[in-house]
């Protein structure tokens, strides 16, 4: 029974705040557009009842395929107000995959900046059922229509509804669908806003997409700050620097390899950041002499530890004060860990194959296991993944960590077979089957090749079938025909793979070779 001393948590309640706290705040800057609170809330109100007039329900899917814009920022918030199912899309993904996406959430609309027209209509003509396509720009500009046309929704819902489905890929290289409450998302946004210490004269670069994790929760984070939203449909280093210079930027999240592009790109030269930037990253830590060179940037980095399994960032290396006096390879060392859970989450364990916990002695190795608010509620029509992941009551990640005297965990091996290249996760299986597939190939296998801008690729190993020949381009060609480009291995090697005795390809051995020719 709802009493006065219950309300649902949902994350539309931070841009139901924002928008009498901060009325003539700038919430959105996209390009030359701009939205104050107030009308980005109206704005995400009449997307909410358009998408009602065409038939969607409450509890339909919902999908989104556009850049960091004011186009994917409003639907974080037109379907929770509309009580339908956010499907956020990676814009890099091959048009079948996203086909895959499509059929597999069920969704009935597809929402699309302009700039992937193409790509939608492929990926709606693969489904075998009427999906209805909403534009945002160009010539036929249907999305402001649709909120010209339409009055304001929002209806009620429960925090432990459905928010979202997040797909990742995982190691059966099927994309997984990451279900997100509304409750997990509202936490983990105050989580992110409180670590990164957001403020209402904050400026949110948008550097981490908005399609991963739903932008780690920033989506919301910002928001409930009073914040900036400052968008960003392309990542480049110089793009970066004029948007800080030109607006204050005082916060961004990027994977290390967009930090390298920050730090390098020639308008770097032109001296620091004139504000602050609290910058957090995930992914490998960042060298010794990048986070050095960011200092000087003006730029203070903060590592994060996290999965889309975990509505983005779980635990995050929070850094002691004490920490300031220690010589500068103590420190080097201290923030290549993970750290410690966030502000919302249980605290981390690391584990052994029994469920124990491992000894805090820095050595011993074990499993990241996870629980909390900020912990998926389940795959998305996959019980066997489900149960596999969280059957023993917490997430275990598959990362291999150790746990150090101080409670602080540290990544040291991971147990999936997961290639994270310029922070995309890249499945070795996934990209295995589609060499597979090429009609020479008998037998494949691909591990990660550390890479100096995108942190890891895939190399590949290939067996030919018998009397068949085929060149390292070929079967590069034929995995980009198939799969997102970045997913295509770097560099083909040929010969017999080596196997255990059952017939288990020894992958530690092929990551040998790639190591030992480097």
């Amino acid at each position: 029974m709802k009493t006065f001393s219950f309300e649902p948590l949902t994350p539309t309640a931070f841009l139901d705040r924002a928008a009498y706290v901060y009325p003539d705040r700038p919430a959105v800057i996209d390009g030359d557009r701009r939205f104050t609170y107030p009308e980005l809330r109206e704005r995400s109100r009449r997307v909410a009842g358009g998408l009602a007039g065409l038939g969607a329900g409450q509890g339909d899917r919902v999908a989104v395929l556009a850049p960091n814009s004011h186009l994917l920022l409003e639907a974080h918030y037109a379907l929770p107000y509309a009580g339908m199912v956010l499907v956020p899309l990676n814009i890099r993904l091959h048009p079948d995959e996203l086909c895959y996406i499509l059929e597999h959430s069920g969704a009935v609309a597809l929402l699309h900046d302009a700039a992937f027209a193409d790509q939608a209509a492929s990926a709606v003509r693969g489904v075998d059922r009427e999906i209805a396509l909403v534009q945002a720009g160009g010539d036929r500009d249907a999305y402001e229509a649709l909120i010209d046309g339409a009055d304001e929704l929002a209806v009620d819902v429960d925090e432990t509804d459905l928010l979202s489905i997040n797909y990742t890929s995982g190691t059966t290289g099927r994309p997984k669908g990451v279900m997100y409450s509304h409750r997990g998302a509202y936490l983990q946004a105050l989580a992110m806003a409180f670590h990164a210490g957001l403020r209402a004269d904050s400026v949110y670069l948008w550097t981490v997409p908005m399609f991963h994790c739903d932008g780690w929760c920033f989506t919301w984070g910002v928001t409930a700050a009073g914040a900036t939203h400052l968008c960003l449909r392309q990542v480049e280093g110089g793009a970066i620097w004029r948007l800080v210079r030109e607006h204050g930027v005082t916060h961004l999240s990027a994977a290390p390899t967009v930090l390298g592009m920050i730090a390098h790109d020639p308008a770097a030269k032109e001296g620091p950041a004139p504000a602050p930037v609290h910058v957090d990253t995930g992914g490998a830590p960042p060298s010794p002499t990048l986070l050095a060179t960011l200092a000087e940037l003006n730029m203070q980095v903060t590592h994060l530890y996290g999965l889309t399994e975990t509505y983005g960032p779980a635990m995050l290396c929070e850094w002691n004060p004490e920490w300031n006096d220690l010589p500068p390879d103590e420190q080097a060392a201290l923030r290549a860990r993970q750290g410690v859970g966030n502000v919302i989450s249980e605290r981390p364990r690391v584990i052994d194959d029994d469920g124990g916990d491992v000894p805090e002695d820095g050595g011993t190795t074990g499993e990241i296991a996870l629980r909390g608010n900020n912990v998926m509620l389940s795959y998305y029509r996959d019980d066997d993944s489900t149960r596999q992941a969280t059957g023993t009551g917490w997430f275990r990640t598959g990362d291999l960590a150790v746990m150090h005297p101080n409670h602080y965990v540290e990544i040291r091996d991971r147990k999936k077979d997961v290639i994270i290249s310029g922070g995309e996760n890249i499945a070795s299986i996934e990209v295995e089957q589609a060499i597979m597939s090429h009609p020479d190939v008998l037998e494949a296998a691909v591990v990660a090749r550390d890479d100096e801008r995108w942190g890891e690729v895939p190399i590949a190993f290939v067996t030919t079938k018998e009397d068949r020949e085929v060149s390292e381009e070929a079967i590069i060609a034929h995995v980009r025909d198939r799969l997102a480009a970045f997913k295509a291995p770097k560099a083909v090697h040929f010969g017999p793979l080596p196997k255990t005795s059952t017939g288990k390809v020894r992958k530690h051995e092929l990551r040998d070779r790639v190591r030992a020719e480097r």
